[in-house]
């Protein structure tokens, strides 16, 4: 069975103005297509080919790991964006990240650092380790769910995700990703699940 590109959950100018359809582009139709095409020809004909991705993951190293991980972690992050996304979140998620940070504001800020400190490629990702919600960050492809945690939310921070929308200034992706586009639902569907 082929690993194969998932849809979007929205139009490729959907999250426009915020992020381009130019981005989804390059990001989606380039990056995460070549991350599934890679991962077809390292599992094709060998026992991987019939496992699920999650299951590749958990038991991949190097280049396999790489790009099993990466097609999972950019479809979770399309997942994590939503066109009119953003802000604060309520119900459930804004009591749990009241509950975990104190407020929706130290939350922010923790997230906020975690992205904009995480050097060179990979991940910011609000997660539940089993005994709270916390904010971790992760390098390249890694992911939460090869340290026990289960993931909430993710923003990308590798360079290719904002570079065409904002240049080399990550801090107003960040921040642009937190006020118009994190999907809240997404969010409250991962913590029930």
């Amino acid at each position: 069975m082929a690993f194969e590109l998932p849809a979007l959950p929205y139009a490729k100018d959907a999250l426009a103005p915020h992020i381009s359809e130019e981005t989804l582009d390059y990001h989606y139709g380039k990056h995460h297509q070549t991350y599934v095409t890679n991962l077809n020809k390292l599992v094709d004909g060998t026992d991987d080919a019939d496992k699920s991705l999650e299951q590749v993951i958990m038991g991949a190293e190097g280049g396999l790991f790489n790009n099993a991980a990466q097609v999972w972690n950019h479809t979770f992050y399309w997942n994590s964006m939503a066109p009119g996304g953003g802000g604060e979140p309520s119900g459930e998620v804004a009591e749990a990240i009241g509950s975990a940070f104190g407020s929706y504001d130290e939350f922010r800020s923790q997230f906020t650092e975690a992205a904009t400190t995480q050097f060179g490629s990979g991940w910011a990702w609000l997660v539940d380790d089993g005994s709270g919600l916390k904010v971790i960050k992760t390098a390249n492809a890694d992911l939460p769910m090869k340290h026990s945690a289960k993931a909430l939310l993710t923003i990308d921070v590798w360079e290719h995700a904002y570079y065409i929308d904002f240049r080399n200034a990550r801090p107003n992706y960040i921040s642009t990703f937190l006020d118009h586009l994190v999907n809240w639902d997404f969010v409250a569907q991962n913590m029930a699940s």
